[in-house]
């Protein structure tokens, strides 16, 4: 499946439905760290990974990470003789 642009001319408008729609269909990762500290003691650190999408978009995306692994692993393993 060839990458599409998803692009909108300056009129139209893009409503909630649309956006979710497109979040699932292409999927959406989220990254950040809080770190809460008092006299630049570190009392908690926060670390976040979300990833949101569709359940088939994820199990497509992460098979083909799974094929890539399998693939890199094969390459680095030395040829037996």
């Amino acid at each position: 499946m060839a990458d599409e642009e998803f692009e909108l001319d300056e009129e139209e408008e893009l409503s909630l439905l649309e956006t979710l729609d497109h979040v699932l269909d292409r999927g959406l990762v989220i990254a950040g760290e809080v770190t809460i500290a008092v006299a630049d003691v570190d009392l908690v650190y926060l670390g976040l990974n979300l990833l949101l999408g569709s359940v088939e978009t994820v199990d497509r995306v992460l098979g083909e990470r799974e094929r890539r692994v399998e693939l890199l692993s094969r390459r680095a393993k030395p040829s037996g003789g």
